[in-house]
């Protein structure tokens, strides 16, 4: 038993550094917590500060705009969920039928660059994009129609921010897919056919 417990020291030693930084990035910011439930004053600090209760949350909650922002929330979040299904299964489908190697890993790299990108430099791609004198609304100009102004229009709002999220991570998503669907076993697919 001692014998096992001095060998297994060094284990426990080295754990002592990842509970640290779990301590410290995890749970002391949830002492910020008390801040909701107070009239807080940065110069007097969390300790010091008001205690009012609920009252923060009533005023959230009585203000007119409140319904349109949970609902936009959750909209989002499930147009983000369903399209970070969706088109990465889709398109890990669509990549695996490809024979030609050279083309898909080269589809593949070019799908899964924006994933590396920060969100401040795709939100200026897409701000360039989407912009009044962009691509996309010279191509609408060019038609005939009025340009449409999509990053100050409620009804894109949606669109935008769901399809734009889509664009950043749907090529990290799609290649975990296909690596699962290239483990899956040619013998498999012939006995289907």
């Amino acid at each position: 038993m001692k014998k096992r417990l001095k060998r297994e020291i060094p284990f426990h030693l080295m754990l002592l550094l990842p509970m640290l930084f779990l301590a410290v990035f995890s749970f002391a910011p949830l002492f910020g917590i008390l801040m909701a439930f107070q009239d807080y004053m940065p110069a007097k600090g969390i300790l010091q500060s008001r205690w009012v209760g609920l009252e923060n949350f009533d005023f959230i909650f009585s203000l007119p705009s409140t319904r349109q922002i949970f609902a936009n929330t959750i909209i989002i979040s499930l147009g983000k969920l369903a399209a970070g299904i969706i088109v990465p299964v889709f398109f890990a489908l669509l990549l695996n039928e490809i024979r030609v190697i050279a083309f898909k890993r080269t589809v593949q790299t070019i799908v899964y660059l924006p994933h590396f990108l920060s969100w401040v430099v795709l939100a200026n791609v897409v701000s360039s994009i989407l912009g009044f004198d962009g691509p996309i609304n010279s191509l609408i100009q060019s038609t005939g129609h009025d340009p449409i102004l999509f990053l100050g229009s409620n009804v894109w709002f949606r669109p935008v921010i769901i399809l734009s999220d889509c664009w950043k991570e749907f090529g990290y998503g799609s290649i975990i897919y296909l690596s699962a669907l290239t483990s899956i076993d040619p013998g498999l697919y012939e006995s289907a056919s």
